[in-house]
């Protein structure tokens, strides 16, 4: 029978706790490997979509620049007419000489958080074309369709649980990787260096090298992934709300409820609903009172006597995401939101978020992504390929790698097993499908070691990696 060949120097055994570490490591690597690199591909892909979204949309991104500019409102009636079906909802005027307005409207039909863009020619208030634009960032159908692949593989809730699954082991995995890393450079500091290295061996190196540069970009990732995902955002959203970390909204003061009730007490009339005629003056009004990012959002009030809001929908650096509300009768300012004003957390969150988009910085950030999400790659193929190589002999053919022996829970010092027990409960609750995930695994380890019970245990039980 045919054998591997090591090296020469026979490694050491692992402690306990270390084994521990290398059989929750190799088994969260197999269960979350094909996650990861589901989303590692994705996300690449992801973060090259603003130039790609330019050039494929240019002939509605883009208009010559004219001399003389059409006033919003005139847009806004031009888009009307060419789109009468539609609820007007938002305007969000040209940033740059070069580029349309967009006129946003509600319609049937559409999913959550989409709504029709109709895009016009700032100098002559002429139509360019519709699309469909999705969320606040306003992504064109090719952006959204490698948003919604890379946060559901374009299965829309039920595909959530996949990035959620990824971004609830990455940092799993990440650290426990460092740790045996760690762990293994020690103890090669009291070995003789091999002369030859086996194969398995410069996997393993690689691995820990690659794991290294993406330590830091891995463990954000799962943070900012975390806080949109299904389960485990909803309790990053309560406890941000609980220690007052939350994004402040946009809060309306100075109106008095009691209007319209003085005199003989009569009911007071209907308030009449906003015209998209007001909306060069809502801006200007904005602009006044401080909005001055160049891309700005114009909310149309969701109900008659409803404020118009004004935001700024600047997600680079520096962040510009002011918002104001204006009556849309005197223009007076009845409240505002002010960035310099979020708390500490709120700012990080924008920020992390803003980043893991790749908007933070520009194009330094789309690369810094695409880099990322490369190692990330290079991280699941070469532990693939260690699984792979960690094969009893060849003549099993194509049987995967032995696991980490059983039992290495029982060699840990109890203090760390109690300890790592109660961090696993309570970081389970707060991260559910990981705490779902590893009792499911640890389930089926039981019943697996039930069932090979009776079978003779291999005599090696060396787990070195």
């Amino acid at each position: 029978m045919a054998t591997r060949t090591e090296p020469t120097t026979s490694p050491p055994r692992a402690s306990g706790w270390r084994g521990l570490f290398l059989r929750l490591h190799f088994y969260a690597g197999v269960l979350v490997g094909p996650f990861v690199l589901i989303a590692a591909l994705t996300g690449v892909l992801y973060a090259a979509t603003p130039q790609m979204e330019s050039w494929i949309y240019s002939d509605q991104l883009r208009a010559p620049v004219g001399l003389t500019q059409a006033s919003l409102a005139d847009q806004v009636k031009a888009a009307q007419a060419a789109h009468p079906g539609g609820d007007l909802v938002a305007v969000r005027p040209a940033p740059e000489p070069g580029d349309t307005t967009r006129v946003l409207f509600a319609e049937e039909g559409l999913g959550e958080s989409e709504r029709r863009a109709v895009f016009v020619d700032p100098a002559t208030a002429q139509v360019r074309g519709d699309l469909v634009a999705y969320g606040s960032s306003g992504a064109l159908p090719f952006r959204t369709t490698l948003d919604q692949l890379h946060r559901n593989l374009l299965l829309g809730e039920p595909g959530r649980l996949y990035s959620e699954l990824a971004a609830s082991w990455l940092w799993v995995v990440a650290l426990g990787g460092l740790v045996l890393w760690a762990s293994r450079r020690r103890a090669r500091r009291n070995e003789k260096a091999a002369k030859t290295e086996s194969a398995r061996g410069k996997s393993v190196r690689r691995h820990g090298s690659v794991g290294l540069w993406v330590l830091l970009g891995a463990l954000f990732l799962s943070a900012t992934g975390l806080t949109w995902s299904a389960y485990a955002g909803e309790n990053v959203s309560a406890l941000r709300e609980s220690l007052g970390w939350a994004t402040p909204a946009l809060k309306v003061t100075g109106t008095d409820e009691h209007a319209g009730h003085a005199g003989h007490g009569e009911a007071p009339a209907a308030p009449a609903p906003a015209k998209p005629e007001s909306v060069d003056a809502m801006l200007a009004s904005a602009r006044a009172a401080g909005i001055d990012a160049p891309s700005v959002e114009i909310g149309l009030p969701t109900e008659p006597g409803a404020p118009w809001q004004v935001a700024e929908i600047e997600r680079g650096w520096p962040t510009q995401v002011d918002a104001v509300a204006v009556d849309g009768t005197t223009g007076q300012i009845l409240g505002e939101v002010r960035f310099a004003d979020y708390p500490l957390m709120a700012k990080l969150a924008r920020w992390g978020i803003d980043a893991h988009m790749g908007v933070l910085f520009g194009w330094p950030n789309q690369i810094a992504l695409l880099l990322l999400g490369a190692g990330l790659v290079t991280l699941v193929v070469l532990g693939y390929r260690m699984w792979w190589q960690r094969r009893p002999t060849r003549a099993t053919g194509l049987t995967f790698g032995r696991p980490i022996p059983r039992g290495q829970w029982r060699k840990a010092p109890p203090a760390l097993l109690v300890g790592l027990l109660v961090l696993a409960a309570a970081i389970g609750w707060f991260v559910p499908l990981l705490g779902i995930s590893l009792l499911a695994f640890l389930v089926i380890d039981l019943l697996l070691g039930l069932r090979s019970r009776g079978r003779s245990e291999p005599e090696s039980t060396d787990v070195t990696v």
